[in-house]
């Protein structure tokens, strides 16, 4: 049932909203086992209610043959001593004994282990974040309700349907943040489904209910009075919907009147319903950021891709890497970004994962208000900080940068491991800190960012690419590989060309581990220059 409240005289659909939450693709894969071991502790349970009740069964099958003998000759019968006998044994104690039976609970194995698996389950806050996360995955990658419902997406190996309660929660999530667009695209999913004879628990009459209130949000009369007596048709005693109907009918009335009498000078005093524009997106640049994800990018032209080179790299002669260069192929030439090819192991990978998986917590960012980290709703992922000193492998990793890139890694921060589950992202930022932020990094005491190591340690079925939408260059995920660019120009001033995100994961599964070089330390390794953009 859903309750009510009237605002400006029109009732409207009540939910309680819960804020996003993100859960990763490790603790997502923990819930599959932990789901899996309650599939058997249920089956468990399904053989004992039937050993249960083969038993009781066999009992009535016993009891049945013999009082249809026993009632044919009922003297006869008990005038056998030991039918007598019998007779009041199974009457005084074996039929206790069945009812005994019949009252064991044979559930308390089931019980016992869901209640103790319960404390792991996703909360309401998990489930809407991965709903928040179908919707944010719809608009960067164009995708309808109807392909993803159906689970058409690239690189699916286990393909999955939306049912009509599905789609119906999709357009709730929607709702309860007033995304009404959102609410009316899931709606009429929800919608088309059941006109297609899908089978559930929810009827039309309550989809109809939000869809014809998110269409009249967005501005659409004509549509939501259509849709208000469509319901109508369905039930007739709708109150909420009759309500509604006196409501949109004055509106039009009004209306009507407002055009036929108002003249051009009073044209700005009607009352019409005017169809409401998208929110004002706080991220300028949201358009050419999805383009990017999408694989839409700007186009190098021949002559700038002649500049772009593969090569052999020494760590200009660092004694590791002489006789074994590391590969490097140009990525991006303005900002530089330069790709290292089989940089990492898979062995090194999982050390990685291993000792980060234990300390997934929810990604922060630095506030530049204050300096310290915070979560923020641009950074959608999990992450865990490693420190070189706990693990060697961690200590050859932060060695190798430094062989690689020439900059000491003595003040840069600690390796970050991250990982993004489906939907996860990091929207459009800097890494280094603009001059209207100077306490960003004043606890650490290392200068500037000034420069990012990046390790991708997972392929990524769809999605997931590093794109800058200054410059139009998209970096995609390629498992063993890193990528490296500066931050800071030599100069010290910022490269803002070097604003960057995480696209959001379509389909699969991102791990990455970033290093992030400050400026002390660097200044013989990468001297100052006079000019302010070199």
């Amino acid at each position: 049932m859903i309750w009510c409240i009237l605002i400006v005289g029109i009732l409207l659909p009540q939910s309680l909203a819960h804020p996003g939450f993100f859960t990763s693709i490790g603790q997502m894969t923990d819930l599959i086992h932990t789901e899996k071991d309650l599939v058997t502790s249920l089956k468990d349970y399904i053989k004992a209610e039937e050993d249960k009740l083969e038993q009781i069964k066999k009992w009535a099958e016993k009891l049945d043959r013999l009082t249809s003998t026993a009632t044919k000759d009922p003297e006869g019968f008990v005038g056998h001593p030991v039918n007598a006998f019998k007779l009041m044994k199974r009457l005084n104690t074996e039929w206790s004994e069945l009812e005994n039976l019949v009252l064991k609970d044979m559930s308390d194995g089931f019980i016992s282990n869901l209640t103790i698996q319960r404390q792991y389950f996703p909360n309401d806050e998990d489930q809407v974040g991965a709903a928040k996360a179908l919707l944010r995955l719809q608009d960067t990658y164009n995708l309808d309700t109807d392909t993803i419902s159906k689970g058409n997406l690239p690189g699916v190996k286990h393909k999955s349907f939306l049912t009509v309660e599905d789609c119906f929660e999709l357009g709730k999530v929607a709702y309860t943040e007033a995304d009404y667009y959102h609410t009316e695209l899931w709606m009429e999913q929800a919608l088309r489904q059941l006109d297609e004879g899908e089978v559930s628990t929810i009827d039309k009459v309550s989809v109809l209910d939000y869809l014809s209130y998110a269409v009249y949000q967005q501005g659409d009369l004509d549509k939501a009075l259509l849709l208000t007596k469509k319901l109508l048709e369905l039930d007739p005693e709708h109150q909420r919907a009759n309500g509604n109907l006196k409501y949109f009918e004055y509106i039009m009335a009004k209306e009507k009147d407002v055009n036929k009498s108002a003249s051009d000078d009073q044209s700005d005093q009607k009352t019409t319903l005017k169809k409401k524009g998208a929110a004002v997106d706080y991220l300028p640049e949201r358009q050419k950021y999805e383009m990017l994800c999408r694989g839409e990018g700007i186009k190098m032209t021949p002559r700038r891709q002649k500049k772009l080179f593969c090569r052999y790299h020494d760590g200009n002669r660092n004694p590791k890497f002489i006789l074994a260069p590391a590969k490097q192929e140009d990525e991006w030439d303005k900002p530089r970004i330069i790709r290292f090819h089989d940089i990492i192991s898979d062995a090194e990978i999982e050390i990685v994962k291993d000792l980060a998986k234990p300390r997934l917590s929810r990604a922060t960012v630095h506030d530049p208000e204050t300096g310290k980290l915070t979560t923020a709703q641009y950074r959608v992922s999990k992450s865990a900080w490693l420190s070189g000193y706990e693990n060697p492998v961690v200590s050859r990793i932060n060695m190798r940068i430094q062989d690689l890139t020439g900059l000491d890694v003595s003040t840069a921060e600690e390796l970050q491991v991250a990982n993004y589950g489906v939907g996860g992202q990091y929207e459009p930022h800097f890494d280094f800190a603009r001059k209207d932020e100077p306490d960003a990094f004043k606890e650490l005491g290392t200068g500037n960012r000034i420069a990012t190591w990046l390790f991708y340690m997972s392929d990524v079925s769809a999605g997931g690419a590093t794109v800058f939408p200054e410059v139009g260059a998209s970096v995609w995920p390629k498992k063993g590989t890193a990528v490296f660019w500066y931050n800071l120009f030599a100069s010290g001033e910022g490269d803002y060309s070097t604003r960057h995100a995480a696209c959001p994961v379509l389909v699969g599964n991102k791990w990455v581990s970033n290093k992030w070089l400050h400026e002390r330390g660097q200044e013989f390794r990468r001297p100052c220059t006079l000019s302010e953009l070199e």
